[in-house]
């Protein structure tokens, strides 16, 4: 069993499973092994597998039910929003196809969270939210991460709207952005994200102009949804 300190026995086994179903060892509709068969493979107790089993049916990974034995699900009814299944998808080769389709998500989502983060940000809010942008600056720079500081400027974003359903998507949006950034940045062929339109949103913002802040990250979305369409246009023609 793959172990990771913060993780408790029956966590660490729906992490192993999760993972495994998610990358293909297990075809949809095939079963996996037994309860028992689990206990003894990964040297767990029933109620410990009894426990991860309720948690991965949760996350519409499986289905387990008398007879018939704990079967893989299609991956229609998988939760994607759910931050361990995406990190599995995402700890692969997510296809360019999902990427895509998390950016269009990003393009419905985050345009409308900076329009409404212009019309009622706190002071507080604004103030994390120029926090972040001073970190992508000084990344610029060589001293912060670069990746860190742009997605704690989108997640600050979301904090900034004070409505608690975005707030609820910030994991979910961070999850993701761990890996769309990082490859369009490779795509691009730079380390780190443009500074200035990501000023331009903030500034935006903090001016509450919220048609702007909404068009300036539009301009983002569109420019990494074409990147990507671009790259796949590219394979297309290898």
């Amino acid at each position: 069993m793959e172990s990771s300190p913060s993780r408790n026995l029956t966590q660490q086994l729906v992490h192993d499973l999760g993972k495994a179903i998610v990358h293909g060892k297990y075809d949809v509709a095939q079963s996996l092994p037994s309860e028992a068969e689990i206990c003894d493979q990964f040297s767990i107790s029933r109620s410990a597998v009894r426990e991860a089993v309720k948690m991965l049916t949760a996350k519409g990974l499986i289905s387990s039910r008398p007879r018939q034995g704990i079967r893989v699900l299609p991956r229609d009814r998988w939760n994607l929003f759910d931050t361990d299944v995406l990190g599995w998808i995402l700890s692969g080769k997510p296809t360019l196809q999902m990427l895509k389709h998390f950016l269009q998500l990003r393009g419905a989502i985050e345009p409308a969270a900076a329009e409404l983060a212009a019309v009622g940000a706190t002071v507080t809010k604004l103030r994390n939210l120029e926090t972040a942008l001073a970190r992508m600056k000084a990344a610029e720079k060589g001293l912060d991460d670069p990746l860190d500081a742009d997605i704690e400027f989108h997640i600050s974003i979301l904090m900034a709207t004070g409505n608690p359903f975005y707030v609820q998507l910030r994991s979910f949006i961070e999850t993701a952005l761990r890996v769309s950034i990082r490859f369009t940045n490779q795509i691009k062929g730079v380390q780190a994200a443009d500074y200035n339109i990501h000023a331009a949103i903030f500034n935006a913002i903090a001016e509450g102009n919220p048609a702007d802040a909404r068009r300036y990250c539009e301009e983002i979305h569109k420019e990494a949804i074409a990147l990507i369409d671009s790259e796949l246009v590219r394979q297309e023609a290898l």
